[in-house]
């Protein structure tokens, strides 16, 4: 089995892997601070430049024409130097990858450009509303024809990017008589349309940097030609998505936990006790040793899931796995590199109580670990 990266991904690797280093890392604590959106958005720009904010994007639709190896690998270090500008990052390229799998030529030429170029700074999955979350197929927001415009009312919650993305995937009931899950539409829709309203900035413990907004849609106006695929396939454009986007947050959570550890692990060999760096007691080389070997494993399971699906595979039990367990263990990693600092790991002067407000989420979003296992279960009792 051969577990060599190609010289292409290498370079797309180290890359991401200088970006990081040089412009995301030296600011992520002030935008944490401050939440300043002009470092964010100056970043995303040069992100875009490189590439980065459409990984798997055909160069005919403005993108590098990469793989999804490569955008795992991207995410990752991406997630070493800022979690809040990775998931805007993982987002807007999983947004992309739904619009050229699935748009019209007319919608990609008009919209993946955009993205891949940075005209948009970001672009928006709108999925979650108050009572759909893990359960995809409850959403209540509706989509009614009337002439030439679709007409949307309802409203998504804990959307990315919701403050600055140029275009966002809404998924709205279209057939109320359908089964469940067969009557949902996605649509394309702009924020400039009539009848859409950006609300409030959520107050998060973490990736504060990166905006997570409420939408309102008061009979919000969509081109008739802004329908993503067919009349009721939303449901499957959005599971399919969320599993490629499983791939790209369980990679950025990886970023993270490497980060804490590497951080904990330079500090464990300058830090004195009892007369010797600590680093050489038993009790912090266990714990580098436990975190490291779970980090490897995650990265594995990632670069599988990523491979099966560049090989036009069934990823969906291998997506879930890598999300799970690189989104748990990268917890474990941010608290035990915060326990091997003691106390300086608790203060804001060292850069691990954000590593651990920030990797909390990864747990959570793009399916909690529970909806994970769920997942796992189920394909493989379908085996």
């Amino acid at each position: 089995m051969l577990f060599e990266l190609t010289e292409e991904e290498k370079l797309i690797q180290a890359a991401a892997a200088r970006f990081a280093k040089q412009e995301l890392e030296p600011a992520a604590a002030e935008l944490d601070r401050t939440k300043n959106r002009d470092i964010l958005l100056t970043n995303l720009k040069k992100l875009a430049e490189l590439g980065f904010m459409g990984v798997n994007i055909s160069s005919e639709h403005g993108g590098p024409d990469s793989n999804s190896v490569a955008l795992s690998l991207v995410l990752t270090e991406l997630g070493r130097g800022c979690a809040a500008t990775a998931v805007t990052t993982s987002v807007t390229n999983m947004v992309a990858e739904a619009i050229e799998s699935m748009g019209t030529e007319a919608q990609r030429k008009k919209y993946l450009s955009r993205i891949c170029s940075g005209e948009y700074p970001a672009a928006g999955f709108a999925l979650t509303e108050p009572e759909a979350g893990s359960d995809a197929s409850a959403v209540c927001t509706t989509a009614v024809l009337r002439g030439d415009h679709w007409i949307l009312n309802g409203r998504k919650i804990f959307i990315t990017s919701g403050a600055y993305a140029g275009v966002f995937i809404i998924w709205a009931v279209v057939d109320k008589d359908a089964p469940r899950g067969e009557g949902i539409g996605a649509f394309l829709v702009e924020p400039e349309f009539a009848g859409f309203v950006v609300g409030k900035d959520e107050a998060k413990m973490g990736q504060v940097g990166s905006a997570t907004n409420e939408l309102v849609m008061e009979d919000c106006r969509v081109p008739r030609e802004n329908l993503l695929g067919d009349v009721s396939n939303g449901y499957r454009i959005a599971v399919s998505e969320l599993a490629g986007g499983r791939i790209g947050i369980g990679s950025m959570a990886l970023g993270i936990g490497l980060a804490a550890m590497d951080y904990a692990k330079e500090y464990a060999t300058q830090r004195v006790q009892f007369g010797r760096p600590i680093a050489e007691f038993q009790a912090i080389q266990c714990k580098l040793a436990d975190r490291y070997t779970e980090l490897e494993a995650a990265r594995l399971l990632l670069l599988q899931a990523a491979h099966l699906k560049d090989q036009g595979k069934d990823f969906t039990k291998a997506a879930s796995m890598a999300k799970l367990y690189a989104s748990e263990s990268a917890n474990r990693a941010c608290y035990d590199a915060m326990q091997i600092l003691g106390g300086y790991g608790y203060s804001r002067e060292h850069p691990l109580e954000r590593m651990a407000r920030d990797v909390r989420v990864c747990t959570i979003y793009e399916g909690t670990s529970e909806i994970q296992r769920l997942i796992i279960a189920r394909e493989l009792l379908r085996q």
